[in-house]
């Protein structure tokens, strides 16, 4: 008996390109994917970069800056050195991270009477930021003058914060400071820069 010799079917012309097709569908498709997917992930990084060395978001907590910030807005600090008086800045402070507003620099004398009006060598701080002054929780003997490198901060909820009136928080060193606060982004209806 004979073999009958099988016949080999050549594919036409219209399904070679369909196939090839397909093949370079699948090559871009895998391409376009790990471009994506290599995108998304630098752009991440560089995002936490950003967040966590430039401009940290911080989230209030508490009354203390009340009423320039209050419990739930959400800031952007920008991480700087240099720091003016009546910027907000945000510090360490046991395993914390408080939020003041800076009122006399390193060296200067700061002195508040029972009214709760501040003096920074001598001169009265215009603060219109206040609601009320208050002399609050203050243990440091006044006039006091603010160690080297430091800086005398406080809250603009006068009568509530304790801040650099009290030795429990001092004054802040600079290594301490996390940024200088300028611009709330939560809640939207008080978006804008922070003074």
């Amino acid at each position: 008996m004979k073999k009958k010799k099988k016949e080999i079917q050549l594919p036409t012309v219209e399904e070679l390109e369909n196939e090839l097709r397909r093949e370079r569908y699948k090559m871009n498709y895998g391409r376009t994917l790990r471009s994506t997917i290599y995108a998304l992930v630098t752009v991440a990084a560089a995002a936490i970069l950003v967040a966590t060395l430039l401009l940290p978001v911080l989230q209030i907590y508490g009354s203390s800056m009340n009423p320039t910030l209050t419990d739930g807005d959400i800031i952007l600090s920008l991480k700087e050195a240099d720091f003016g008086k009546q910027d907000i800045v945000a510090f360490y402070y046991n395993n914390k991270i408080l939020v003041k507003r800076v009122i006399a620099g390193p060296s200067e004398w700061v002195n508040i009477d029972e009214e709760g009006n501040v003096t920074v060598n001598g001169e009265p701080l215009d603060e219109p930021y206040l609601i009320d002054k208050a002399f609050g929780d203050c243990d440091i003997t006044l006039p006091y003058q603010v160690p080297e490198g430091r800086y005398f901060v406080m809250g603009d909820h006068r009568s509530v914060s304790v801040d650099s009136r009290n030795t429990s928080v001092g004054c802040v060193s600079e290594e301490q400071i996390v940024g200088r606060l300028i611009f709330r982004i939560w809640p939207l209806d008080k978006v804008g820069s922070i003074s």
